[in-house]
């Protein structure tokens, strides 16, 4: 699972059959202080998730499958969570 915040959505025209009706969102990875951790991830929202939201995403696609209840979905990532504070204790 990966820390992010939410950056926007995607809009699209066509979809694949696994994803109709799925909002997709835009996620940046976020390292232990807060900052971008890498390039941005496309993950399909689970927890209606939002602008600025801070969220854990699960980015293993047999886990999405199982979530989704969808053996052949293409989907990689999933919103899976909104998270409302973490702390680092030493």
């Amino acid at each position: 699972m990966k820390l992010c915040r939410i950056e926007g959505s995607v809009h699209a025209t066509v979809s694949a059959t696994g994803g109709c009706g799925k909002t997709i969102l835009i996620a940046q990875p976020l390292n232990a202080a807060g900052r971008a951790d890498g390039p941005p991830l496309l993950a399909f929202d689970q927890v209606s998730a939002g602008e600025g939201d801070l969220v854990l995403v699960m980015k293993e696609g047999g886990g999405a499958r199982i979530v989704l209840q969808d053996k052949t979905s293409p989907v990689q990532c999933l919103v899976i969570a909104v998270v409302d504070d973490f702390h680092l204790s030493e």
